[in-house]
């Protein structure tokens, strides 16, 4: 089980962060939300509750171990040239998908092959670029019900992979290493064909489940 580490949800008021820092929050991690405005993440803490607080977004990534990113597409590079001088040595882990408006049924990918990889050369080597959580219906986060989904982690340092599950774990989902960060392509593609699978069958959040039977990896 991955220790309680204070966890910062860089870009928090938005869906997908409040949902995952709720879930934190309330698995007993210390967790801080972070917005550009501190007055916003601030008010964004104190109605999830939990125990949350919320700084600005550089504030929030300084004083945390992990530092999850959960901006849109168009405001990852801004994000995270703010927040790169107080990262290093740290995990960040990136749930940015490449959606572009109006367009977001269809697959398109920046030119680096995937947001996850961009994100490592916006970081810089010296930051442990692990992606997640891209195909979790954040609606469904929010609540104490159960997400029929699983979240695939990737990242070229397998130790920092097996963190983030643990992560997920502690938030009632299943977390599977996903291989390498070049992969994260193709869970970041596959959520512009969710979208299109929930308004072609009217889901209500599709997700994916990996079938099988599957055996722990062996360190």
């Amino acid at each position: 089980m991955t220790d309680l580490k204070s966890v910062a949800v860089v870009g928090g008021t938005g869906n997908l962060g409040a949902a995952i820092a709720r879930r934190l929050a309330k698995a007993g991690h210390r967790v801080v939300i972070g917005s550009r405005s501190g007055e916003s993440a601030a008010k964004a803490a104190e109605e999830l509750g939990f125990g949350l607080t919320g700084v600005a977004n550089a504030d929030a990534a300084a004083v945390c171990d992990i530092v999850i990113v959960t901006v849109p597409f168009a405001a990852q590079e801004a994000t995270l040239a703010e927040i790169a001088p107080h990262v290093v040595g740290k995990i960040v882990v990136d749930t940015t998908v490449p959606l572009v408006p109006p367009k977001v049924m269809r697959v398109q990918l920046p030119v680096e092959g995937s947001a996850a990889v961009r994100a490592q050369g916006l970081l810089g080597e010296e930051v442990t670029l692990v992606s997640a959580f891209h195909n979790v219906a954040a609606h469904k986060l929010i609540t104490d019900a159960d997400v029929d989904c699983d979240v695939l982690v990737f990242g070229d340092d397998k130790a920092a992979r097996t963190e983030i599950i643990g992560l997920a774990q502690q938030m009632n989902l299943r977390g599977l290493h996903g291989g390498a960060l070049v992969n994260s392509a193709a869970a970041e593609a596959l959520t512009s064909i969710l979208i299109f699978l929930n308004k072609t069958y009217q889901v209500d959040g599709a997700g994916i489940r990996i079938t099988g039977t599957l055996i722990d990896p062996v360190d």
